[in-house]
C-alpha cells in the first residue's frame, strides 16, 4: 500500500465517521440551541475556525458550497453570535461525541498514535481550513475526544487538497460536483442554481483530479511505513463500520 493508496483507502472511512457526528442528534440539537438553521450552523461551525472574515473568504475556503449559500449562512449566524463561537461549540460537541462514540474502540491508542503522526506531517500551505482547525485548542484530552478531533483534521485535509486538485484539473467546484456521483442532486443540495454544465466532458478531468488529490493527501501518509499505513487504514475501516450497521 503506497501513501497515495492509503490516502485513497482512508477517504471513505473518514467521511463515514465524520458524517456520523455531523448527523448525530446532539449536533443538530446544538444548532437549535444556538437559534440557527441547520444550514447556517453547518457553514459557521466548519468555517468559524477562520475567525472574523468576510463571507467571500469563507466561500473561497469551502469552495464546494455555492457562494450565495455561504453568504446566507454566514450572515444569518452573525445576527445572533460570532461564527468563531459556533466553531468552538462545535469542537466541544465533537469531543463529547468522540468520548461517547469513539472512546470504546478497542485499538484506540494505536489509532491515535498513527493518526497523530499523519496529521502532524501535513504541510498546511494552501489549506486554510485545515490550518485553522489544527490551531484550535482542544477542550478535552480524553482519548476519544482526541481521536474525533484527529479524524476531523484528516477530513479537512482531504477536502482541502481536493479543492486544489479540482482547480488544477481545470474544473470549477460546480463542474466537479456535476461530474461526481451525485451530479445535479448534489449541486442542488449545496446551493448551486441551474443551469448546470453537461457532465460528460468533465468526468475524465474529475478522475485526474481524484488521482492528484490522492497524491497530495498521500504525502502526509508517507511518514508511516507500509505496515503502518495498512494498519491505520484498517483501523479507520473498522471504526467506520461501527457507524454503518
Amino acid at each position: 500500500m503506497t501513501p497515495e493508496q492509503a490516502a485513497a483507502n482512508a477517504k471513505a472511512s473518514v467521511a463515514t465517521i465524520v458524517g456520523a457526528f455531523a448527523e448525530s442528534p446532539q449536533t443538530l440539537r446544538r444548532a437549535r440551541l444556538l437559534g440557527l438553521s441547520g444550514w447556517a450552523y453547518h457553514v459557521s461551525a466548519r468555517a468559524g475556525a477562520l475567525g472574523d472574515v468576510r463571507p467571500e473568504t469563507v466561500a473561497a475556503a469551502i469552495a464546494f458550497i455555492a457562494p450565495e449559500a455561504v453568504t446566507e449562512g454566514w450572515e444569518a449566524t452573525a445576527k445572533s453570535s460570532q461564527p468563531s463561537e459556533v466553531a468552538t461549540w462545535h469542537l466541544r460537541e465533537l469531543c463529547t461525541w468522540g468520548v461517547e462514540q469513539v472512546g470504546g474502540f478497542p485499538r484506540l491508542g494505536r489509532l491515535l498514535e498513527l493518526a497523530e503522526r499523519v496529521v502532524g506531517e501535513v504541510d498546511p500551505a494552501g489549506l486554510p481550513l485545515f490550518a485553522a482547525w489544527r490551531a484550535m485548542p482542544v477542550p478535552s484530552q480524553e482519548p476519544g475526544a482526541r481521536a474525533a478531533f484527529l479524524l476531523h483534521l484528516l477530513h479537512e485535509h482531504r477536502q482541502g487538497v481536493y479543492v486544489i486538485a479540482v482547480r488544477a484539473g481545470g474544473l470549477t467546484p460546480l463542474e466537479a460536483i456535476i461530474a461526481g456521483p451525485e451530479g445535479e442532486t448534489g449541486a442542488v443540495a449545496l446551493g448551486w442554481q441551474s443551469p448546470y454544465p453537461s457532465a460528460g466532458p468533465l468526468v475524465r478531468r474529475l478522475m485526474w483530479a481524484e488521482s492528484v488529490a490522492n497524491s497530495l493527501a498521500g504525502q502526509a501518509w508517507g511518514t508511516l511505513d507500509r505496515p503502518e499505513r495498512v494498519e491505520l487504514a484498517g483501523l479507520l475501516e473498522s471504526l467506520a463500520h461501527r457507524f454503518t450497521r
